[in-house]
């Protein structure tokens, strides 16, 4: 076993706390689930367009496997789900895994959730076409570690999609102090300003494990149309997707 962990203890109980409210779209999650339709659509056109596919058939990516990591309680597993992916779910949270199981099981998708690490699933040989790291990164203990050990995952050919929030003044005064302190979208203390993360420390373990970063995108809410769009500005939610090339 791997002496080094991107297990961070407080940051699991943290989310185990509040995983009863995962599904409620009014509830501590709520931001998620405003954010989730620019990523579901950011992730089917990207995936679809790197596979040949057509990212409005009914299930897209039919015969795909892929690793939503820090799945909490399946807000993304189960779409990718039913857009025909095969789909392990997995969280450090047990807790965290039953409410997903349980919200599976009552919607009638099928989910593989498990309630291990990424670096458990890496020295298990597993792998995967696309792999989803997104909103974890910056609530592991060891971010190099971590996203050495996602990139080591996918397969020839295949995607990983990171988004978290950039450590910038920017992003601390609106990703931190207003949508806790003002806007209270998140509980306080939802983020630390330390263990957020810029696009540079995330690229870097990519790129040395092989992969090529293909596009970034920054996102931002929009207060008039009460939605998150795509935008140029990284400062403060942004995405990035990797490639790892086929084999010559």
């Amino acid at each position: 076993m791997s002496e080094r962990s991107t297990i961070d203890q407080a940051e699991v109980d943290r989310f185990s706390a509040m995983a009863a409210e995962w599904w409620d779209p009014r509830g501590k999650f709520k931001p998620l689930h405003k954010f989730n339709p620019v990523r579901l659509a950011y992730i089917r056109d990207r995936v679809a367009a790197n596979f040949g596919r057509d990212p409005k058939a009914p299930k897209p990516l039919e015969g795909l496997r892929l690793l939503d990591i820090g799945c909490g309680g399946g807000l993304l597993s189960e779409p990718m789900a039913r857009m025909g992916a095969e789909v392990v779910g997995a969280d450090a949270s047990e807790k965290n895994i039953r409410i997903a199981q349980t919200h599976a099981s009552g919607s009638g998708v099928q989910v593989d959730y498990r309630a291990v690490t990424a670096e458990s699933l890496a020295e298990a040989g597993e792998t995967f076409d696309v792999v989803l790291n997104m909103e974890v990164v910056e609530h592991v203990a060891d971010v190099e570690f971590f996203m050495t050990t996602c990139a080591s995952m996918v397969r020839p050919g295949g995607l990983m999609f990171v988004a978290t929030i950039n450590r910038t003044v920017k992003a601390a005064a609106l990703a931190i102090f207003a949508a806790e302190n003002v806007l209270r979208w998140l509980p306080r203390g939802t983020h630390q300003y330390e263990k957020l993360v810029r696009p540079e420390e995330l690229e870097k373990p990519i790129t040395a494990n092989g992969m090529e970063v293909t596009d970034r995108t920054g996102v931002f809410f929009n207060p008039l149309s009460n939605q998150w769009n795509l935008s140029k500005d990284m400062d403060v939610n942004y995405m990035i997707v990797a490639k790892r090339p086929l084999q010559a």
